[in-house]
């Protein structure tokens, strides 16, 4: 009998699910790392919402672990890494909240407005502030979006039916389905210079960590009000303190923050801010929704293996795995690079498969590509749903085969193409390792690293020296460095590296002369 472990406050229907289909689960709560350590081993599946982390630790100690499983969306707090290494899947129910947290956020949007929290403490000290509560309606302004995903258009239409004029930032809508809802596809400055209120609906990445900081919140309409129920650290706290003292910003709203639970934060300080403790999700309906979910999805998957909402496996016959798993893997390093790599919205993904790979089953390799390639940027996205995904967001996917290649066994070709650019590149498999064999039609011979700087340049003289140069001077050490040209002026490099570089440093990378492109990647 396998038997569940559900490590996080959950509703009781999760529970009858299992006993409906004669599988054990044991609910323990707050649980330290080291004593789910101790009892991990007994339980097949562990189920968390956002409270436990379940770590590299938890993931090698649990050797019948098969299932991970998360109620809600965002799955930052399970080691997916490890889990895939393990052979572990991955679960998320990326739908069951969507409507309660795009509710949370117009709730907040409107208190905002109306000073409803503020005015509420103040009355029941017995005061009676009317002037001092002046609101601002919301029927006419202009509501900025930066994302703009399930939650983000369930919060962009129900802020149309309040008459709202709604504008979007995300590189990867297209202009057409925000069209279908009512909404007008602009780029983030126009966010910045237009919007009378600001919500984010995005995920926490490298590129969106501190998207509204000191600089962007400046340029913003003065008076402007921003609510976030999205993820900690895409506002940076400090600079928006210091902008609401200034009233350069009228006011805010949060339900997320760098540390959860705050603790001694200067927001505390701030009259013209409103805070709840992560909310978001946190409705009767959500909460039963989510726990029926993956319930079920546990539940198909133990007992008929049945895979669902999975965020690291694709469903692959037991025959079909050996075959298919170098190029799996070959499949995401190509979707991480390409993701990566490409800075607007992709309108087409064309996807060749040449030589012995053009045989076998692709449609978990087209999933795979999608998923990696669009995952950059968009959190709820999985190998199941990514053909959806890519549909819903009007992304055209065009396969086609060619039975000879250029020159290995099998390689795989991809053109992305985007709103400014084209940008196509082809990988194979060599000694076992994934690789990338050409740019833009130039070929190189790059194995794939864990740490990578992509450029793009003239092909002057200098251009490595100086490189090179700003790299040891960072005390960054070049692995390896691999070179591709035209012979016509023009080159690429994809160069491994030891550790991670930041910002700055790309900063100074990209005044090298004849830099057309630098990019950090990491795999």
């Amino acid at each position: 009998m396998s038997k569940i472990l559900i490590a996080d406050k959950l509703s009781v229907e999760a529970e009858k699910i299992f006993l409906a289909n004669n599988i054990t689960c044991d609910v323990k709560t707050g649980l330290t790392e080291s004593e789910i350590i101790d009892i991990v081993d007994d339980y097949e599946g562990i189920i968390v919402r956002s409270a436990t982390k379940i770590t590299k630790n938890i993931i090698n100690a649990g050797k019948s672990l098969r299932v991970l499983g998360r109620a809600g969306i965002g799955v930052d707090n399970i080691d997916i890494s490890s889990a895939t290494d393990k052979g572990i899947v991955v679960m998320n129910t990326p739908y069951g909240n969507s409507i309660t947290t795009a509710e949370h956020t117009i709730s907040l949007m409107m208190s905002l407005a109306r000073n409803i929290s503020q005015a509420d403490q103040s009355t029941k000290l017995g005061k009676w502030e009317k002037s001092k509560f002046m609101g601002t309606e919301l029927f006419g302004k202009v509501l900025g979006m930066i994302g703009c995903g399930n939650i983000g258009a369930l919060v962009a239409e129900r802020s149309i039916g309040l008459k709202m004029k709604v504008i979007v930032y995300d590189p990867f809508v297209s202009k057409e389905h925000l069209q279908k809802i009512g909404a007008k596809k602009v780029e983030l400055k126009e966010i910045l210079k237009l919007a009378d209120f600001i919500t984010l609906h995005t995920p926490l990445t490298s590129e969106t960590r501190g998207i509204l900081n000191k600089k962007t919140m400046l340029e913003c309409k003065k008076g402007v009000r921003i609510i976030n129920c999205a993820r900690g650290g895409l506002v940076v706290e400090e600079d928006l303190i210091e902008l609401l003292n200034e009233s350069h910003i009228a006011g805010a709203a949060l339900d997320v923050f760098d540390e959860e639970p705050p603790k001694n934060n200067n927001l505390f300080k701030s009259e013209n801010l409103i805070l709840t403790p992560h909310l978001g999700a946190s409705t009767k309906e959500a909460q039963e929704n989510v726990a029926i979910q993956i319930a079920q999805q546990i539940s198909d998957f133990l007992l008929n293996d049945v895979i669902v909402n999975s965020i690291n496996v694709s469903p692959i016959s037991i025959e079909e795995a050996p075959v298919l798993k170098p190029y799996l893997g070959l499949c995401q390093n190509l979707g991480k690079f390409g993701g990566q790599i490409i800075e607007s919205n992709i309108k087409k993904i064309n996807i060749t498969f040449k030589g012995a790979v053009s045989k076998i089953n692709t449609k978990p390799l087209i999933s795979t590509l999608i998923a990696s390639i669009l995952s950059i940027k968009m959190e709820s996205i999985n190998l199941i749903n990514a053909k959806v995904v890519a549909k819903q967001k009007n992304i055209e996917v065009i396969t086609s085969f060619q039975e000879q290649t250029e020159s290995h066994d099998a390689e795989i070709s991809i053109k992305l193409i985007t709103e400014k650019e084209k940008f196509n590149f082809s990988g194979a498999i060599f000694a076992g390792s994934s690789r990338i064999i050409s740019i833009n039609g130039m070929r190189i011979e790059a194995e794939i690293s864990k740490n990578m700087l992509y450029t793009s340049n003239n092909d002057k003289p200098g251009f490595i020296g100086s490189l090179g140069t700003e790299l040891g001077n960072a005390k960054v050490n070049i692995a390896t460095f691999n070179l591709g040209r035209t012979g016509a002026g023009e080159a690429v490099s994809l160069i491994e590296i030891d550790g991670k570089i930041g910002p700055e440093l790309i900063k100074k990378l990209e005044n090298i002369s004849n830099v057309k492109r630098i990019k950090k990647l990491s795999f």
